[in-house]
């Protein structure tokens, strides 16, 4: 493609180093394309209190879209610009009944966003006895069930010890369909639950449509299948080369792997 007028990717598993670092070169050419007047937005599953340690490194200050497209956070102002897709405590309380069924012994956790990226007076992560975190970072306040679906949520999340993430989506779209946005961000075991339609493109759409560009002159970067609707969306789609197979298969181009920084390899056409 020619000279890119928006940049957008993934932070883990792709910007990120498998060491979950910013590598200098990556730093760099993110750097380059900003003074170029290019803007670089972070698109991820992490929600919004994730992002500053990334920017920080990256120099980044403008968009992130978090939670897989439902909250768009503006990281110099550390303000929730807006939030998509809600789910609310009766439709938390129906995927669950589903889920049970679906996926016998799975834990859940839910997803809330304030108003910026920390908010001292809510609990954004509350989680289920046993609730399995594949990244072991021991965030989340541990609840009853019902207090976990008891509020609305950005994203539901539901883990298993015993099973794969391919195979735990593969279950819960066999009850749920496309009721819902069924995706994952690792293997280890963990889906993610949002509203219908509620995806990383139409995040980055809004993203999009505010610096007035357009999908074709937009290239993006990811690993996994949560990535996906982003990589189709955008007009040049690239999978790291550690990515899972079928982002390797949807996407426009495979560059080197994140521990190689795939990404800067990229973007050293142009900046």
């Amino acid at each position: 493609m020619e000279k890119p007028r928006l940049i957008a990717s993934d932070v883990d598993g792709t910007l990120l180093t498998p060491m979950e670092q910013v590598a200098p070169r990556t730093a760099d050419a993110v750097a380059r394309a900003m003074a170029d007047g290019v803007p670089v937005v972070l698109v991820t599953g992490r929600p919004p209190r994730w992002i500053p340690p990334v920017a920080e490194a990256t120099g980044l200050t403008g968009y992130a879209v978090c939670a897989n497209g439902a909250v768009l956070y503006d990281i110099g102002a550390d303000r929730v610009v807006d939030v998509h897709g809600l789910l609310d405590p009766v439709q938390l309380s129906d995927l669950a009944d589903a889920l049970d069924s679906a996926l016998p012994g799975c834990t859940l956790a839910a997803e809330r966003v304030g108003t910026k990226a920390v908010d001292d007076d809510l609990q954004n992560l509350v989680i289920e006895s046993d609730y399995h975190n594949p990244w072991q970072d021991g965030e989340g306040f541990e609840v009853p069930r019902a207090e976990v679906l008891g509020h609305p949520a950005v994203k539901m999340l539901v883990s298993h010890r015993r099973m794969t993430s391919d195979e735990m989506a593969v279950a819960a779209r066999s009850v749920l369909g496309d009721s819902v946005n069924i995706t994952f961000s690792t293997g280890g075991g963990l889906i993610e639950i949002s509203s219908p339609g509620i995806t990383k493109a139409s995040g980055l759409a809004e993203v999009a449509q505010r610096l007035d560009a357009t999908p074709q002159e937009t290239i993006s970067f990811g690993d996994m299948p949560n990535d996906l609707p982003m990589l189709s969306w955008s007009g040049h789609g690239v999978a790291v080369a550690n990515a899972h197979p079928t982002v390797l298969e949807a996407a426009d181009e495979i560059t080197a792997s994140n521990a190689e920084h795939g990404v800067a390899q990229v973007l050293e056409r142009w900046f």
